[in-house]
């Protein structure tokens, strides 16, 4: 019995003196405000490369090489990025709103009444464990839960945002960084392409200067061949080609980053929650039978 009465008013100590301090909650909200700032640039990251794609689907080129039509078009390449990057942007939407009520519960928790609350929840505790008119077992257990409850409301947020920070800087943090940078580098390629049309390398030969009559129908097949010739090394095939490539490997990159700010937003606070909530009752029934 001494011993547990001296490992629970250790407890009560110590979160009264975490809460006085502050610490906890000073080193959630950093981590909370990094995660928000990196939330909201890869948002307006996928925004823009949205609106760059939007307007990049609308182009369309239009060749004529040696009088021969062809119409290239990147709309059918970009249109399911664009698909995947609008559903992207409504992730992040939640995402960044996930986080941004962890920033108001922070600051729930950390209002000096709910600290008063803890002060008053451990003097109960310590007065039901030592004071020798109010010391018996069913009071004992009511003060060391009504403590952890206390300590639950108090510590849960902070310590949720700062594990789910902390396994986001070790794993994910340089994967969502490179993908992030991906997208950027796709938005330039996107809206340079919109901005410097794409044209063939080689002109076709002019037939203004040539008369078919004193040419022959020689002239005319070798005519035939050099614009043929000039249709298939067209420079824009081969930077579509190029764009198309572009477009998978930025889909992975998006679904990666799906993938990354749901874990880190819903699934890693979930997770911490049950954890703290399970390590909670477990100490509960233990100091109970105790």
């Amino acid at each position: 019995m001494p011993k547990r009465r001296l490992v629970w008013s250790i407890v009560a100590v110590l979160a009264v003196g975490a809460g006085l301090s502050g610490i906890a909650e000073k080193t959630g909200q950093e981590y909370s405000d990094n995660a928000l700032k990196r939330a909201l640039v890869t948002f307006a990251v996928a925004r823009t490369l949205n609106g760059a794609i939007s307007v990049a689907q609308g182009t369309e080129l239009a060749l004529e090489p040696g009088g021969i039509g062809v119409v290239l078009s990147i709309g059918q390449i970009l249109d399911p990025v664009n698909d995947l990057v609008e559903r992207f942007s409504a992730v992040m939407l939640v995402a960044a709103s996930s986080i941004g009520l962890q920033n108001i519960l922070l600051r729930i928790t950390a209002w000096w009444g709910v600290t008063l609350v803890l002060i008053v929840a451990s003097v109960y505790a310590l007065t039901a464990l030592w004071w020798p008119g109010m010391r018996n077992s069913q009071r004992e257990n009511t003060a060391i839960r009504l403590l952890l409850a206390v300590i639950f409301v108090r510590f849960a947020m902070p310590l949720l945002v700062i594990g789910t920070a902390l396994i986001f800087e070790v794993f994910l943090a340089s994967e969502q960084d490179a993908a992030t940078q991906a997208l950027r580098e796709t938005q330039a390629q996107v809206e340079q392409l919109d901005q410097e049309p794409l044209r063939p390398e080689t002109e076709a030969p002019s037939i203004q200067d040539q008369s078919l009559i004193d040419r022959g129908a020689s002239k005319l097949k070798e005519y035939l061949d050099s614009a043929s010739e000039s249709l298939v090394t067209i420079d824009p095939k081969e930077k579509l080609e190029q764009l198309r490539e572009r477009a998978s490997e930025v889909a992975v990159d998006i679904i990666n980053l799906i993938a990354i700010f749901i874990f880190q937003t819903v699934l890693l606070p979930l997770a911490f929650l049950w954890l703290f909530i399970q390590g909670l009752k477990s100490i509960a029934e233990r100091a109970t039978r105790l």
